[in-house]
């Protein structure tokens, strides 16, 4: 047994991410490794509770149609050029590039916080397979106001899924990426199957009968008792920012540092459009017909039988997978003397505890927003001072360059730019949703402005730095 344990270690520790360094150029890879795990990770778990939260909060048909189309687009040009950009010039983890430019000491700070945030999202898709695991064990499923595990059963259920998410991230991109690639296809075919299977339930006989049983049965405009009332906007937002921390706060670095070339950005209109549009349209019509079920389990089982609830467990894994891939890297840049493979077990095993409460899954979009909300100020920072602050005679990577382990410029500008957005939502009554924007060139202008403060007395250490 001890030597079959060593032979695992030995060949665990032979996966290579390039946690540490830039991704060699044989590593990188073309448009084939983005496209099937944007639309693999994007038409996921998640599209089984977002979709329903829609109809949930009353969102207009009309509203629905013209907010997911702007802000999906809006989301695919924040990946094609804010993020892959600095990704494919860097070629390294949002992790390390951070701590070149903050500083050991800051950058602890914040991949811890951006490692849980992820563990508390990749645990909402461990929650959302789960609702389907359960079902033919009869497991009591989470409800809407649920906020504990509500069994035994619901706790063990997690864990076996957490499990087997846990090693596919551990084995890395690769398999993170080729699983993705198998799953896509089959499951997007679900979701349409599954939405034009039950259409007829709706009143839907031919294609002239979809609007008008859309507008007046599935996003009727009114809010669930209990629940506050969606518009264009809340939509058009959420759909631009519910991947936020992955775009404007540059955590896809970490996927996109393997890519050849900064337009693979666009890959991510495979996720935005078959995930993002496509099957949250599709969840929002198995809910009306599902008479307001909730635990994404029931709902695709109610409509497309055992390959519906086959299919609520594989997106949880497409999206869990690769959210847990990039937790680890954050814990690895927090534990550089750990192995990856036990810093994602360990990761593994955090997100699993998480993925036991329901909230996690009932209040998803607003914790997608909020999560989005705290990691966005350190991806401006970043877009900053790989791509602007060469052309405006700023020092780059100045923790590197000499020696910093706190970069106070980069600290109070993410620090300041939470607080100000705090005041925003408390005390002008703007909802989370929106903050993302404005808050975006308050990070901007608060790091060139600190940066030009800062930096002044670094500069006698620059020029020597640069002349070694």
């Amino acid at each position: 047994m001890s030597n079959f344990l060593q032979r695992l270690d030995a060949r665990l520790d032979s996966i290579d991410e390039y946690e540490r360094e830039a991704v060699p150029a044989n590593k990188r890879k073309g448009w084939k490794g983005f496209l099937g795990m944007y639309a693999g990770e994007h038409t996921a778990g998640t599209e089984f509770v977002i979709g329903p939260l829609f109809v949930a909060h009353g969102v207009a048909a009309v509203d629905l149609i013209w907010g997911l189309i702007l802000g999906n687009i809006l989301a695919v040009l924040s990946w094609a050029f804010l993020c892959a950009p600095v990704a494919v010039k860097t070629k390294l983890t949002l992790y390390w590039q951070l701590r070149k430019i903050c500083g050991s000491k800051l950058a602890l700070i914040y991949n811890i916080v951006n490692a849980l945030m992820f563990c508390f999202l990749a645990g909402s898709m461990i929650a959302v397979a789960a609702t389907a695991v359960g079902l033919p064990f009869g497991i009591d499923m989470p409800g809407l106001g649920d906020w504990l595990p509500t069994s035994l059963g619901w706790i063990l259920t997690v864990f076996v899924v957490g499990l087997v998410i846990t090693i596919i991230a551990i084995l890395g991109y690769d398999y993170v990426a080729r699983f993705a690639n198998i799953a896509f296809p089959w499951m997007i075919l679900v979701f349409i199957a599954a939405a034009l299977a039950v259409l007829p339930e709706l009143g839907v006989t031919s294609i002239s009968d979809f609007w008008p049983v859309a507008k007046e049965s599935i996003w009727t405009g009114v809010p669930a008792e209990g629940q506050s009332k969606f518009t264009f906007w809340h939509v058009m937002f959420f759909a631009w920012f519910a991947n936020m921390a992955m775009h404007i706060g540059m955590s896809d670095m970490s996927i996109l540092r393997f890519a050849e070339k900064w337009q693979h950005g666009f890959s991510s209109a495979t996720g935005m459009f078959f995930g993002h549009f496509i099957a949250w349209m599709a969840s929002g019509i198995l809910t009306a017909a599902a008479a307001g079920a909730i635990a994404p389990g029931i709902i695709a089982y109610n409509s497309a039988g055992v390959a519906g609830a086959i299919c609520v467990v594989i997106a949880g894994w497409t999206t869990a997978n690769p959210t847990i891939y990039r937790a680890g890297l954050a814990f690895q840049a927090v534990t550089p003397n750990w192995k990856r493979w036990k810093v994602t077990l360990f990761t593994g095993l955090v997100t699993t505890i998480f993925a036991c409460f329901p909230a996690l899954v009932m209040k998803l979009l607003d914790f997608v927003a909020l999560y989005g909300l705290v990691l966005m100020p350190m991806g401006a920072v970043i877009f900053l001072d790989v791509m602007v602050f060469p052309k405006m005679n700023l020092q780059s990577n100045l923790a590197e360059a000499v020696g910093l382990n706190f970069n106070w410029a980069a600290g109070l500008t993410w620090f300041v730019t939470l607080l100000l957005c705090l005041f925003i939502n408390f005390y002008m009554g703007i909802e989370i949703f929106f903050l993302g924007l404005p808050g975006w060139f308050i990070a901007v202008l608060l790091y060139i402005g600190l940066s030009y403060y800062y930096q002044k007395d670094y500069r006698p250490a620059v020029a020597k730095s640069s002349a070694n």
